[in-house]
């Protein structure tokens, strides 16, 4: 119970207490209300660990101003919303494609590329195989008829063909169709991008996360998944230094998936990301002023010379 009185409702001026008995400077404290009062004093704290004295999480270092505070803020949002769209264009590419070589080689029926022949057969992914397939029948039966597209087939034809139900199926659900594809059918798949087909896989799981982490709206910009995205050229020409063998950039963090784009994205998709990006570093490095933009960076998992990746061929 000693915890209660963190949890209870504070009006806003209680709100900008806090953050000033804490050193955050408010210049501005009209704006200051107005800002907290839309965006949510709690969304804005989050992100206050940028600008906190190290080893005291409450305490901001000297002279750091809400505007510095609220521009992280902005900053996350903006590169969300870029990344975010990006993400949906690799979606939309990874689902017709696979769709595409599926319903080639296997049919356009539900009973057909869903056979579970269609799949890696070796005993010990069965279950896996099966659990995967069911959801995807769950999916059809629960989603079918919420789409006018998917809607149109079964009301007219009595099935749903494979580049239409992909429409229906979240991304993670995508990226653990690819997962239990036969071998072959995944190189045929990762070929559309020059990829091997575990790398294809290991992208689609870690995109999947990072699009999730987009689409509810969560902090990004030092966001880090569990798995790492496999060593690559890019992380070699760029020089990324390394930590017992281990690159410190580029694996795990926001720069991976800066990576897994610049493979995934046609090269005027991806020059428009870095172009963006480039806009939003370059605002906030305007604005901050209390700790250096190689720190930010640093936080988010870019190196100094990320911006390098887009003339790497």
């Amino acid at each position: 119970m000693a915890n209660m009185d963190h949890k209870i409702f504070k009006t806003i001026d209680e709100q900008l207490d806090i953050l000033e008995a804490r050193g955050l400077v408010i210049d501005d404290e009209q704006q200051a209300r107005e800002i907290l009062f839309k965006e949510n004093y709690f969304f804005i704290s989050g992100y206050r660990h940028m600008f906190t004295i190290p080893g005291n999480k409450n305490q901001f270092l000297e002279g750091t101003k809400f505007k510095e505070l609220y521009a992280v803020f902005t900053f996350d949002r903006q590169i969300r919303n870029t990344f975010f769209k990006n993400i949906l264009i690799v979606e939309n590419n990874i689902k017709s494609i696979i769709s595409y070589q599926q319903s080639k080689k296997y049919g356009f029926k539900e009973k057909d590329y869903l056979n579970p022949s269609n799949f890696i057969e070796d005993k010990l992914s069965q279950r896996h195989v099966n659990d995967i397939l069911n959801k995807v029948r769950r999916q059809i039966r629960v989603n079918g008829r919420k789409h006018s597209a998917t809607m149109h087939y079964i009301d007219n034809y009595g099935y749903i063909p494979m580049w239409i139900l992909v429409k229906v199926l979240s991304f993670g659900t995508m990226s653990e169709f690819y997962s239990i594809l036969k071998k072959e059918d995944q190189q045929d798949i990762a070929d559309a991008y020059n990829l091997d087909a575990e790398t294809l896989g290991i992208y689609l799981s870690i995109l999947a996360n990072f699009r999730n982490v987009c689409a509810h709206e969560d902090i990004l910009y030092d966001h880090r998944t569990q798995r790492m995205i496999p060593d690559s050229k890019y992380h070699s020409i760029l020089n990324i230094e390394k930590d017992e063998d281990i690159y410190v950039y580029g694996k795990n963090d926001l720069f991976s998936l800066v990576i897994m784009l610049k493979q995934l994205l046609r090269d005027d998709e991806f020059n428009d990301l870095i172009g963006e990006l480039k806009y939003e570093v370059t605002v906030l490095d305007s604005i901050v002023d209390t700790v250096s933009l190689e720190s930010i960076l640093n936080k988010v998992g870019f190196p100094t010379n990320w911006y390098d990746i887009r003339g790497i061929k």
